[in-house]
């Protein structure tokens, strides 16, 4: 009977991020990742934008906001010393109205207190650079936002992990817990000292299993974007609203890809089963009560704007609203090209199921000889190597 040092359930970014952690800190040990599908990044990290943030939406006090620059630095690096694609394009926040210039504040005091580059760009400065982008009086330029392939960096870090001795089973699913030290997969038994789940969409249901994560349930919220392949409208740098900062979405925005394409996006439907990408694909009746039962009395209680979230976030496949939604952030420009919708993507956002509210921040929780990532949304894939590294150090 072989016993790992550590067993990571998940091959997503964190669950890779975590593998490369550990293998760095601990070179002797030994480490399995189990991954359920056929090759890492299936789901959220494979589907993610790519965009490489900068660190300025969130409070100070915040693990997001602590792991975010570094983070955004680690990444870039790593890109750089694998070859892979980078599009160092920027990002500017705009205004639409009076009314939005003190979100912009806010985001600057953000930046200042999280050590992260920002300038102050007029009317005429933001049109004379980015020509495509409106503002009302004046907008933010984030110089050290960019955009990756995610699959490229995927798959670029699993060959590394792999390289560094990690052991990867692609094709073998989590299925039970097998007492305290043992878990039964879909290639059998594997026996290990430490557990870590960064099972992504499914953290909550096995993190129970343990005796962990008591107070939170995953709710899944399905992300698309409209794309342009050519850029037709001639988009520069990346162009965002200022966001509602009560709640972890930042709104329709236009996205430059690595390879150059144009994306309007993303949405944020309520889905009705964690992987519910598209017609009855991956359907769980189990996984559609639970989901269900949640976001009717997240409905019935308005909890944090959830009725007005959910209807503006089903309008949005009205194509022409959608794109309405977006050209508010432009001069007129040729939205032509935009004709394709991209795959979509499940957001695993976590909810507190005693105060309803969604979970804006990284949750892990210990418990016995396991850890359990239960919430690592955006900006995670920024931050994987950053936020891994303090799992580990924290954690191991």
């Amino acid at each position: 009977m072989h016993v790992y040092d550590y067993l990571i359930i998940g091959g997503g970014i964190i669950g890779l991020g975590l593998a490369k952690a550990l293998k760095t800190r601990y070179p002797e040990a030994s480490v399995v990742l189990i991954e359920k599908e056929r090759s890492p990044g299936a789901h959220s990290s494979g589907r993610n934008s790519g965009v490489l943030h900068a660190g300025f939406y969130y409070t100070a006090d915040s693990l997001k906001a602590r792991f975010t620059r570094e983070g955004n630095a680690t990444m870039h690096a790593f890109c750089e010393e694998n070859g892979l694609k980078i599009n160092r394009c920027g990002k500017v926040v705009v205004a639409q109205n009076a009314g939005e210039l003190e979100g912009l504040e806010e985001l600057k005091r953000r930046g200042d207190a999280n050590g992260v580059a920002l300038e102050w760009m007029s009317e005429e400065a933001l049109r004379a650079r980015f020509p495509e982008a409106k503002t009302f009086q004046k907008a933010l330029f984030s110089p050290s936002t960019s955009t990756v392939n995610p699959k490229e960096v995927v798959k670029a870090l699993a060959l590394h992990v792999k390289a560094l001795g990690v052991e990867i089973r692609t094709q073998c699913a989590y299925e039970a817990r097998l007492g305290k030290d043992a878990v039964l997969t879909s290639q059998g038994p594997l026996f290990f000292n430490t557990l870590i789940n960064a099972a992504g969409l499914y953290a909550d249901t096995i993190a129970q299993e343990f005796g962990a994560g008591k107070a939170y349930v995953i709710i899944p919220f399905k992300g698309i974007y409209l794309k342009d392949a050519h850029n037709h409208m001639g988009l520069s740098t990346n162009i965002y609203p200022v966001p509602n900062l009560a709640n972890p979405f930042l709104g329709v925005h236009y996205t430059l890809t690595a390879e150059g394409a144009a994306k309007i996006g993303p949405t944020a439907i309520p889905a009705l089963w964690r992987e519910n990408y598209q017609g009855v694909e991956n359907f769980s009746l189990h996984e559609l009560g639970q989901i269900a039962w949640y976001e009717a009395k997240l409905f019935a209680t308005n909890a944090f704007g959830f009725r007005a979230l959910a209807v503006e976030e089903v309008r949005k496949y009205q194509k022409s609203y959608f794109l309405g939604l977006a050209t508010a952030l432009t001069h007129e420009r040729d939205h032509n090209g935009f004709d394709a919708w991209s795959e979509p993507g499940i957001r695993a956002q976590l909810l507190n199921t005693d105060t309803l509210e969604l979970v804006q921040d990284f949750i892990v929780e210990r418990e016995g000889n396991t850890v359990h990532i239960l919430n690592a949304v955006s900006p995670a894939f920024t931050c994987a190597f950053s936020f891994t590294e303090w799992v580990v150090e924290e954690y191991m």
